[in-house]
């Protein structure tokens, strides 16, 4: 890579995570102003209102993409491109399975908004999407659980982390129009059945392991936490913001304490190995 090259994606690092959280309170703005008051919508702009929907949700994970990807490629070159390919195929296949048999999320579709779908059934964003927040959920993870003997522990935090971001997700998404997705299987949690979040639980484990297996840890080691935080909350912010428009408060404080109690974990399980890394230098044993 040459020294423009670099300079180049330095930079766009830089600005990514401000335009990615410019377009999220840009399409939340609107959200709140027009979509929720659909009266409020001037005749000039009815024809982008119809398509509004659609074009920001689907350009809202196009956009993360890019902005991810400029990331990885500073820091990992193309050496996350493998990762990537197998996340996107298990995540397709968990989704496949769920749209056609109700395995292992519950029995759903999409609607059109999410643009086009692979056999008819899963939208091409949709495993994009999963890899999007796998990578920062994974690098968070690897924060609580560092060094590659925790690697078990280290995949289910992960597999939470990502689990949570449902919570405001599937609220926000298919609780009220517009619909991107619709429940066959209905449940308690705002239409949503309890089992969805055991099939996002177990299909996290599937992805962690798999971009375990396949050297996540050497293609992030030198991306900073700091950016893994800043774009895990900034795609969260999108269905979270729109959960606190709706006034789904009780999707809201679920979501929040859910978050705070994942933050206490931390907090606790990094004080434990301190604690256990001071007592092995004490004793004079390695850490």
């Amino acid at each position: 890579m040459t020294t423009t090259d670099g300079n180049w994606l330095r930079s766009a690092t830089g600005w990514g995570i401000a335009l990615l959280l410019g377009f999220t309170i840009t399409a939340l703005a609107g959200y709140g102003v027009f979509g929720l008051n659909p009266e409020r919508i001037p005749p000039s702009l009815i024809g982008f209102w119809r398509i509004s929907y659609a074009f920001f949700a689907q350009l809202h994970i196009i956009l993360g993409a890019v902005v991810l990807g400029i990331a990885l490629v500073r820091w990992g070159g193309m050496r996350w491109v493998p990762a990537f390919l197998t996340v996107y195929l298990i995540s397709f296949l968990s989704e496949f399975f769920g749209t056609g048999f109700g395995i292992p999320f519950g029995l759903y579709e999409y609607t059109s908004l999410l643009g086009y779908k692979i056999a008819d059934r899963v939208p091409w964003v949709i495993p994009l999407s999963w890899f999007l927040m796998a990578v920062p959920a994974w690098m968070l993870a690897r924060e609580t659980f560092p060094g590659a003997i925790r690697w078990f522990p280290r995949i289910l935090f992960a597999a939470v982390l990502l689990t949570l971001w449902d919570l405001a997700l599937d609220p926000a998404m298919s609780y009220q129009a517009p619909y991107y997705w619709i429940w066959s299987d209905t449940g308690p949690y705002f239409k949503m059945p309890w089992v969805n979040l055991a099939g996002w639980l177990g299909t996290g484990v599937l992805l962690m392991g798999a971009m375990e297996l396949l050297g996540i840890r050497s293609w992030t080691r030198t991306i900073p936490p700091s950016y893994a935080l800043a774009y895990y909350a900034v795609t969260l912010l999108m269905p979270f913001g729109m959960i606190v428009l709706e006034g789904l408060w009780i999707a809201v404080l679920v979501t929040l304490l859910s978050y705070l109690a994942a933050w206490g974990f931390h907090r606790t399980v990094t004080r434990g190995i301190a604690r256990g890394a001071n007592s092995d230098r004490a004793a004079g044993e390695p850490a």
